[in-house]
């Protein structure tokens, strides 16, 4: 039975300089999202320099399949966008564009995913491989639906993903069966009303009383609708409203993010809020418009994925294997598991040394080392799917 985890491997190692070249070209000219013309063009010639053939998403972002044609395909996803972030890391290869940056490691997991195409290009797999390169992550309106719809989720039997992690040391993979990140959607609520003297607060509609009112008491409201063990929290992030200290304006609004760790808590959420927004307002005689923009459901790794996942993990480092904590924040991998399998692990990139950083942070700097170690783990990973697939073609 070919070894081919142990070949992805061997690869990684001849072709590590030529690898991490990839890296350093990709974040020293990233893009933002739905904007990555010239990163889409720069994997596409890689891929084919090495004899595969991409298939472009419309727009932008692509994807490549490996091995035998049929029913049973095994998927990877990398997503390529950057963050709209002044980069201030000095490193030699920093971001070249102003104001853009891959400050949440984008460009880590693209190479990975290249580095992984590149190798298995090179091997006689027993079953299918699909590599796919997403657009568009870091906004609301990501492209994990787009790329879904575009079939890139067909004859696909399960898909994974990695996410750099900072507060974890290089070789070190974190794993977690079920939710690993939350949903995360965006709320604003604008207000309208008759306005008035500052002396006369009576003889006018208060929307800055009301503003306030809302920040004060829809999270307040929403911690005692809601399980608390669901890790829900509703965080505002701006109010507007007026201009002179002796004028009640009369218009104003408040926008913010709502996260659940709960995906049933996640698709209540939208009727519950606006319940709760009429009852608070209701007494301030303001008009109101609630603006509801549901973002992405919580990554809920698969029981069966996450132990091949670690079982992956633990042939390349018998210690690598750690529990990921859940996080808050939001992914659109998260859509690719509402119709296959999967799991999405944290790779570790902190040297070991010096500080912990933190993600979409400007002066995130990540160890390079954990480039091998993301392809040595999906490389282990196509090994474990592929002896399956030969055990059930021997029976």
């Amino acid at each position: 039975m070919t070894d081919i985890g142990a070949l992805v491997t061997s690869w990684m190692d001849r072709h590590r300089d030529e690898v991490l070249g990839w890296r350093r070209h990709l974040h020293s000219h990233p893009e933002l999202s739905h904007m990555e013309y010239r990163t889409t063009e720069f994997l596409s010639d890689v891929l084919r320099a090495h004899g595969l053939e991409p298939v472009a998403f419309p727009g932008t972002g692509l994807m490549v399949d490996i091995g035998p044609a049929g029913d049973q395909r095994l998927a990877f996803r990398a997503d390529i966008d950057a963050l709209p972030l002044t980069e201030s890391t000095g490193l030699p290869f920093a971001s070249t564009i102003p104001g853009v940056a891959h400050s949440c490691g984008h460009d880590v997991h693209t190479t990975i995913a290249l580095a992984l195409a590149c190798a298995l290009s090179t091997i006689d797999l027993p079953m299918g491989i699909r590599v796919i390169f997403q657009p568009a992550e870091e906004v609301m309106t990501g492209g994990a639906t787009e790329v879904i719809n575009f079939g890139a989720l067909d004859q696909v039997d399960a898909i994974y993903a990695l996410h750099v992690e900072p507060k974890l040391k290089v070789g070190r993979v974190g794993v977690r069966a079920g939710a690993i990140t939350s949903a995360s959607d965006v709320i604003e609520i604008r207000v309208h009303g008759s306005g008035g003297h500052s002396a006369r607060p009576h003889l006018a509609e208060d929307v800055v009383y009301a503003l306030s009112k809302v920040v004060v008491d829809l999270p307040g409201l929403l911690s005692r609708r809601v399980d608390p063990r669901t890790g829900t929290v509703l965080v505002f992030g701006t109010i507007n409203a007026g201009y002179a200290p002796n004028a009640i304006p009369e218009t104003g609004s408040v926008s913010g993010t709502l996260r659940t760790a709960d995906i049933g808590t996640w698709r209540s959420m939208r009727p519950l809020v606006g319940e709760l927004v009429e009852q608070i307002l209701a007494p301030t005689g303001v008009h109101h418009e609630l603006i509801y923009n549901p973002g992405v459901p919580p990554v809920l790794n698969d029981d069966v994925a996450t132990a091949l996942l670690a079982s992956a993990a633990r042939d390349v480092d018998t210690q690598s294997v750690v529990q990921a904590p859940q996080s808050s924040g939001g992914e659109d991998f998260s859509w690719y598991l509402e119709h296959v399998p999967g799991s999405m692990a944290r790779l570790g990139c902190w040297p070991g040394q010096g500080p912990k950083q933190d993600l979409h942070q400007s002066d995130l700097i990540v160890d390079e080392g954990c480039i091998g170690v993301g392809v040595r783990l999906f490389g282990s990973l196509v090994q474990q799917y592929s002896s399956r697939s030969e055990a059930f073609l021997q029976h």
